[in-house]
């Protein structure tokens, strides 16, 4: 009868969503990682433009929403008086044909809550999983014990070593100061921003000074995480922001062999070896 029947039932249904209950549990602890690694790119694109908005210089800007979305046409950064003498200086940077530069660059890598933003190489945002990070201050496991956990990028932009490094090498090929010289990680102007914008700048002292790219060798070293599929759009990005031809750009990626913070997922860095060519 439905008084005896009802009891029953109503214990199966009591199962029934006791076992939906722990299915939906499993699903959001196994996406926990990306979750996390997705709040704090949201969380590092608002404080960005949080900290730009705050600024009374009327030169603020905020980082690009789509890193793949690039043009070379938008208006040159205004640079301090220094900054802006110091890639102009006294001597004559005399015009000969070829010139070669090199540059490079390494951040360190944290756990990307402490990082505060995302691994970000070539103008691209790199998702992965969580990665075996050596934990050498023993913040989180035993001294130099391994903990997994979503990686993020120490810096004052948004530390991307391969476009620090290119530029690194435009202005060392034109016997300019360095890129540390000229975009001061003091000014809160520079603090998360996409370094699009540097690259865009050293285009333009690039052409100023009546130059164009001859070839460019990237060589990024990390040990994780993997960047292979990601190459193609580093590419693109690089022909785009530098006005060249992708038979002009390489990007090679290796591994430190597990040695010292790069092998440890603590760091990576950068090589860059490139030519300028007199227009």
């Amino acid at each position: 009868s439905p008084s005896i029947n009802q009891p029953t039932n109503s214990i199966h249904h009591g199962e029934e969503i006791q076992h939906r209950t722990a299915d939906s549990f499993r699903s959001i602890e196994q996406a926990r990682p990306e979750i996390t690694y997705l709040m704090t790119v949201i969380m590092w694109k608002l404080s960005t433009l949080s900290a730009l908005l705050s600024l009374t210089n009327s030169e603020a800007f905020t980082p690009s929403n789509n890193r793949r979305s690039i043009s070379v046409t938008s208006s040159v950064l205004k640079l301090t008086e220094a900054a802006d003498d110091i890639l102009k200086p006294k001597y004559e940077i005399e015009s000969i044909p070829i010139r070669i530069g090199h540059g490079f660059d390494i951040h360190k890598m944290a756990p990307i809550g402490d990082a505060g933003q995302p691994v970000i190489i070539g103008g691209v945002v790199i998702p992965h999983k969580d990665q075996k990070w050596t934990d050498a201050e023993g913040k989180y496991v035993e001294k130099g014990g391994i903990y997994e956990t979503q990686l993020g990028v120490v810096a004052h932009s948004d530390g991307d070593v391969i476009y620090h490094s290119v530029v690194d090498a435009i202005f060392g090929a034109l016997t300019l100061p360095d890129i540390g010289q000229v975009f001061q990680d003091t000014d809160p102007r520079w603090k998360g921003c996409d370094s699009s914008k540097f690259m865009e700048h050293a285009y333009t002292v690039m052409s100023d000074y009546g130059y164009e790219i001859g070839n460019i060798d990237v060589t990024l070293i990390l040990e994780r995480p993997k960047v292979a599929s990601f190459k193609p759009a580093m590419k693109e990005n690089i022909v785009k922001l530098l006005g060249t031809t992708p038979g002009r750009v390489n990007i090679k990626a290796r591994t430190h062999e597990q040695v010292d913070s790069v092998g440890e997922l603590r760091s990576l860095s950068c090589h860059v070896v490139l030519t300028l060519s007199k227009k």
